[in-house]
């Protein structure tokens, strides 16, 4: 007799082998990024960037510059607003960074919690090609902006040096050395799960979808900076500027959203789609589930006026703007720079309002994207805990915290 076909022998349950429809949404998922894989075009920017050939224009559209709408962006000059544009280049990039490097780690983790699904492959095979796309974005952002620091203040601001993924992935928050060792704690502890759970290993990926949206919002609008290059002509010359004359930073930022977009998706198949090909999950799957979104939730419970459209901490990074304002960029004596900080951090202004316009945004796409899982607890859809943001609440928030903020920097002198 002879040996049955692999076709004739029954398969296990979970298969997506079953799901013809998610199926084919993975596989054309990979391909379509495959096609438009911008890893070379990043690696080759990031090898041309020489801060000297444009330091002088916006990376940019003008609203997202560093300390938009407040009273250190109504004082500065010209030469100094194009500054505040490119570090809040700088500063939200670190930010990704950090996002990236957990991204990759937790594929991998992911991945392997996936290999009890049934052609499997081709999602491992598609998250992949997504870590090898999250190194070569680290690496271009970690070029341009050590590059731009150097050159501006001779240290580190925004920056940090390379490192793992078990550090809290919002770069500034509200923190402390019990809550940064348990967030580790939490972090392994997920890796574990996720490891060996394809269930927990799928929802990995909802959070991952829901922080990512985020992101679309914001850089959705960096990428068009650099796409209206070829197609608008300059408002004072006249001219249409060719793409080839776009700053490099800006060409980053629209490879980088290109690449962005398929990640996106395949974090819906996954946690949307894929999910649909394994059993019901437990009571300890849905609880570690609904710890994950409302883990993202506290990440982003706070909006930035400092940077719009990360959700920082504010008072964290009052020692950065410190030194953004006591370099020889701004020359802002001690006392000056103290005070301009509370007047634009502690006080009613515009980038209060942009910011809460950001934040609201972001939730009420989160709330969309998990309106359909039966899995998501109430309180989640809702998003409640980013729901109690509010203009009043961070400048409150502010006042409290202005002068722990700015305790590191009692010792410090500009380079």
């Amino acid at each position: 007799m002879s040996a049955p076909t692999n076709h004739s022998l029954r398969r296990p349950e979970p298969s997506l082998l079953d799901d013809v429809p998610t199926a084919k949404k993975v596989a054309i998922n990979l391909r379509r990024n495959k096609k438009q894989d911008h890893t070379q075009l990043l690696d080759e920017a990031a090898g041309a960037f020489e801060y000297a050939a444009c330091k002088d224009e916006y990376w940019n559209p003008e609203k997202f510059s560093l300390c938009y709408g407040t009273p250190i962006w109504d004082q500065a000059s010209e030469s100094q607003r194009v500054l505040l544009n490119q570090l809040y280049w700088v500063a939200y990039y670190a930010q990704i960074i950090s996002a990236e490097i957990a991204t990759i780690y937790f594929n991998q983790t992911s991945a392997a919690g996936l290999f009890g699904i049934e052609d499997f492959r081709t999602v491992c095979d598609m998250l992949d090609l997504e870590s090898s796309q999250e190194r070569a974005h680290i690496a271009a952002f970690k070029k341009v902006s050590e590059a731009v620091e150097a050159e501006v203040f001779g240290q580190r601001v925004f920056t940090y040096p390379m490192r793992g993924p078990f550090h809290e992935t919002m770069i500034y928050q509200d923190s402390s050395p019990f809550r940064r060792k348990f967030k580790r704690l939490q972090l392994r502890t997920f890796g574990l799960l996720s490891a060996g759970n394809a269930f927990i290993a799928c929802q990995y990926f909802l959070v991952r979808g829901i922080r990512t949206l985020s992101g679309k919002i914001v850089q959705h609008q960096l990428s068009q900076y650099y796409t209206k290059y070829d197609r608008e002509p300059d408002p004072v010359t006249g001219e249409t500027k060719r793409k080839e004359d776009a700053p490099i930073p800006s060409k980053i930022s629209y490879y980088h959203f290109c690449d962005e977009s398929y990640h996106f998706n395949s974090s819906t198949i996954v946690s949307h789609d894929v999910v649909k090909s394994l059993p019901a999950p437990s009571a300890f799957e849905k609880f570690v589930t609904n710890l994950g979104v409302k883990g993202c939730q506290k990440d982003h419970r706070n909006f930035s006026s400092m940077v719009n459209g990360v959700f920082w901490f504010d008072p964290a990074a009052f020692a950065a703007v410190y030194k953004v304002l006591r370099s020889r960029a701004f020359g802002l004596d001690d006392k000056a720079a103290r005070e301009l900080i509370w007047d634009s951090f502690c006080k009613d202004n515009e980038s209060f309002h942009l910011a809460q316009e950001t934040h609201q945004t972001a939730r009420e796409s989160y709330k969309k994207y998990v309106a359909g899982l039966d899995f998501v607890s109430a309180e989640n859809k809702k998003m409640a805990v980013m729901e109690k943001a509010s203009v009043d609440a961070a400048l409150r928030r502010n006042r409290r915290m202005y002068g722990r903020g700015l305790a590191p920097i009692r010792t410090w002198a500009p380079a």
